[in-house]
């Protein structure tokens, strides 16, 4: 056995196809199902059940997986403390944020990162919760930035700021001429949500006081994937919805026909978090990473105080 063939495993654990992953990992597909079959024969177990049409991942497969998964996350850790030796900030991060965040936090900060630690390169991915915390358990990511409670014993969370919603509402509406909106006011209206999936949409919803999804208006059934799409419905005069602070300095506060409002409600923010796995061993790449973030957050946002690593 070698981190060779653990990558070949891998590789067609994500791809589910032997020709994909051997492209992925630069080689044959002859010489990448050879090696594969000689680890299972080695290991005595069957690792992907093949088909003509089809590579299935078998029970052992799959915890075989996840533990090639380790050990090459600590070949990875091996190289990088070398690397350490002269330089601990050096190499990749691989960080992944939600789309409601990540447009509007990353360009306040990739410019002074690379600025303050230029060995130190970020890689960003953009996706919903639930398949940042998949990747990120499947050591995909090395951290990710959420803004959903945890309480899991092999991640650690680590708060950042608190983020207040503003409500969005179009420019011709009642409450243009409000000095202050109640929750009261919010029941009356038709609210936009991003789609199931989207923690934003639940967080707007608890806003609310609503338990389900509201079906009335013209786009009750609304199932939106960007935030962008539910501001330029507001500014139509579609309905409202909530923005989170960081989102309110992107240019559709411009001549889009969008009124922003902050609410001034107990639990109309959410609290933004990076979250690692207990075993990842760069945590000082992750406390430079927080720094940067800490020291660039603009004042629509509530920083929290800080937390050793």
């Amino acid at each position: 056995m070698n981190l060779r063939d653990l990558k070949y495993v891998i590789a067609v654990a994500e791809t589910q196809h032997f020709g994909r992953a051997a492209e992925r990992c630069f080689v044959s597909q002859p010489t990448l199902s050879g090696q594969i079959k000689k680890l299972e024969e080695e290991l005595g177990v069957v690792i992907f059940e093949r088909t003509k049409r089809s590579v299935e991942i078998t029970p052992i497969g799959e915890e075989i997986i996840g533990l090639a998964r380790q050990l090459l996350e600590q070949a990875d850790a091996i190289e990088q403390v070398a690397r350490a030796y002269s330089d601990p900030l050096a190499g990749p991060l691989r960080i992944g944020a939600l789309p409601t965040l990540s447009p509007y936090l990353m360009p306040l900060i990739l410019v002074p990162l690379k600025h303050h630690y230029p060995k130190l390169k970020l890689v960003l991915f953009e996706e919903v919760t639930e398949s940042l915390l998949k990747r990120l358990r499947g050591h995909e990511l090395d951290a990710v930035i959420i803004a959903t409670p945890l309480n899991e014993p092999d991640l650690i969370q680590v708060p950042l700021f608190d983020e207040p919603f503003w409500l969005a509402h179009p420019q011709k509406h009642p409450l243009y001429y409000q000095d202050e909106i109640t929750q009261k006011d919010l029941a009356d209206l038709d609210l936009l949500l991003l789609a199931d999936g989207h923690c934003l949409a639940r967080q707007a919803m608890e806003v609310f006081g609503l338990t389900d999804r509201p079906l009335q208006g013209e786009m009750g059934d609304l199932r939106a994937a960007s935030l962008e799409t539910l501001l330029q419905l507001v500014g139509a005069g579609f309905g409202c919805t909530l923005v989170p602070a960081l989102a309110v300095r992107g240019a559709w506060m411009t001549d889009s026909g969008v009124i922003a409002r902050k609410l001034e409600l107990p639990n109309a923010y959410r609290q933004v978090s990076l979250v690692f796995r207990q075993s990842f061993p760069r945590r000082r790449a992750l406390g430079a990473f927080i720094d940067v973030v800490n020291a660039h957050l603009p004042n629509t946002v509530r920083p929290l105080p800080s937390t050793e690593l």
